[in-house]
């Protein structure tokens, strides 16, 4: 079994056309089980060329692989809402992005609906840990989608977070630092590097889409 979320993220797959899942309540909330997906996740995977200071150039077919992940849900009208380097598997040059639990976009049967009070904050874009910050809860969108995974690239890359706050921080004080502060320089070498600091734009329109960001990677990646 591999997890995909709780009943949301059974919900979703199904949606999705993944029919091999099975979900059901117990006394403890909801449960599913699916097929198990093989790989490794991305900062596992990028962690031989990992460095703060002079990282090696990352694999444009990983990141090539996780974008495409990307396009299932987001084509099906979905924002995945927890992009992380670890609910990226890579493997034979695909990957597969797990763990729909915190998506949002078409519908979800209201048993197993929430509110969204956003997800590891390692990767949040600044609107999502603002609107948080200001209401406790937020949208998922397909903009904060690709700025997650530019920062789930930049972390598997260097080994920092996105935006510089103490390891011992609470959540309200790291979303502050979010919305208030801007992200790290990036300093991953190669193309990669450029397209990140597009995709961690601070104004979610000026960030490329996920199809966008497809197109870019497929002119080097090859």
């Amino acid at each position: 079994m591999d997890r995909a979320g709780s009943g949301p993220g059974a919900a979703i797959l199904h949606q999705l056309g993944v029919d091999d899942v099975h979900h059901g309540e117990w006394a403890e909330g909801t449960w599913n089980a699916q097929p198990w997906h093989p790989g490794a996740g991305l900062f596992d995977r990028w962690r031989p060329g990992r460095h703060p200071v002079e990282p090696a150039e990352p694999s444009p077919a990983d990141a090539l692989a996780g974008a495409v992940a990307l396009a299932a849900p987001h084509d099906a009208g979905w924002a995945h809402g927890d992009v992380q380097p670890n609910h990226l598997l890579v493997h034979d040059g695909r990957a597969v992005l797990i763990d729909l639990a915190l998506a949002h976009g078409r519908g979800i049967p209201p048993h197993v609906d929430f509110a969204y009070r956003g997800c590891l904050v390692h990767y949040e874009a600044p609107e999502i840990s603002h609107g948080i910050l200001t209401n406790s809860t937020a949208v998922p969108t397909k903009a904060a989608d690709v700025y997650a995974l530019a920062a789930s690239w930049f972390i598997s890359a260097t080994g920092w977070r996105h935006v510089s706050y103490p390891d011992d921080a609470e959540r309200e004080e790291r979303r502050r630092a979010i919305v208030q502060k801007p992200h790290r320089r990036i300093n991953v070498p190669g193309p990669l590097g450029r397209l990140i600091e597009q995709m961690m734009a601070r104004n979610p329109a000026d960030r490329p889409t996920r199809g966008e960001v497809c197109a870019e990677l497929r002119t080097w990646a090859q």
